[in-house]
């Protein structure tokens, strides 16, 4: 049976968190395509509040990454599931921006042998007045019209809620710790001719906390210059694409 696991990196989320997991199907519950969730992991990012505790309560592993970073949390979640690898692995964020209960439209065209990679597109969907800031609108024009241009993808997004089939991720060697995790993949992806798609979902304006990247001016122009170095390093770079194990 197609297994599909998800993975949600956190740093101080633990009033986030807990509405995150609440939205979230239930471990054994049917997705898409015959498929099953069958674990959630959180990716402590070295929290100083109850986040990893908040997790536990609902039912989720946790996984702890003490050296900050969005890509660090999430290649320490994947290392975890090394173990015991899924057919399929869906990241979500933790502040309850997106919808969880979408999980199974995002899982949908991979679950389904569609697509090797889907990204909910916040773009293509219905997202509240405020959702974006400024400086977000901006960058998520910019990068993708730069995947565009270089690979000739339809991509309107770099949104974090996606869902990837286990050994086509294994097999582009993700490396990035920090805020250029999510373009690499897409960028990794396109390189080496992954079936892309992407499917509408919700956003919303964040409620609770405060954004580590967006509601900075440094955290905006780290993450701006992040991606764009992001895709300049895989379209020029080496290849860094690997043969998965086993």
């Amino acid at each position: 049976m197609l297994t599909v696991d998800v993975v949600i990196p956190a740093l101080n989320e633990e009033a986030a968190l807990a509405r995150v997991l609440a939205d979230l199907p239930r471990a054994g519950d049917a997705l898409p395509g015959g498929a099953t969730l069958r674990r959630v992991v959180v990716a402590d990012n070295g929290s100083t509040d109850r986040t990893a505790e908040v997790a536990r309560t609902h039912g989720a592993e946790v996984v702890h990454e003490p050296r900050r970073g969005y890509g660090a949390a999430c290649l320490a979640a994947l290392a975890h599931l090394t173990l015991a690898p899924p057919g399929v692995v869906a990241f979500v964020d933790a502040d309850h921006s997106d919808d969880p209960r979408e999980l199974p439209l995002v899982v949908a065209p991979v679950t389904e042998g569609r697509a090797d990679l889907c990204v909910g597109s916040r773009t293509l969907g219905a997202f509240e007045p405020g959702a974006f800031t400024s400086a977000q609108a901006f960058g998520n024009r910019l990068a993708p019209a730069l995947l565009r241009l270089l690979w000739g993808a339809h991509v309107t997004d770099l949104g974090p809620f996606r869902a990837v089939r286990w050994d086509a991720l294994a097999a582009l060697g993700m490396r990035d710790r920090d805020y250029g995790w999510t373009v690499e993949m897409q960028a990794k992806a396109f390189r080496a001719g992954l079936r892309y798609t992407e499917v509408p979902v919700s956003y919303r304006r964040r409620r609770l906390g405060r954004s580590k990247v967006s509601g900075t001016l440094r955290g905006v122009c780290g993450a701006g210059t992040k991606i764009l170095g992001t895709i300049a390093r895989v379209r020029w770079g080496r290849s860094g694409v690997h043969t998965p194990r086993g």
